[in-house]
């Protein structure tokens, strides 16, 4: 396996578990304690799931992107 993939897999679960966490909060902060903590997992879970996938196939193209954002805001910054 490349090391491509090796990383995105890396970088994949991280960013799956950290949305998994944040959305899990989102939920409950908007739907309640009990609504948000009953049913808050499951949303939450299909979200981190779809994000540390495409994740793990488009870390490249994100870094690269990021990389340019962060080189505009450099060059525009007075």
């Amino acid at each position: 396996m490349s090391h491509y993939f090796q990383i995105g897999k890396v970088l994949g679960a991280i960013s799956g578990v950290l949305i998994f966490i944040g959305a899990y909060i989102y939920c409950i902060a908007t739907y309640g304690f009990l609504l948000g903590l009953g049913l808050g997992w499951l949303p939450s879970g299909i979200v981190a799931a779809i994000v540390g996938g495409a994740l793990v196939l488009l870390w490249g193209p994100a870094v690269f992107l990021l990389s340019l954002m962060f080189l505009y805001v450099l060059s525009h910054n007075t």
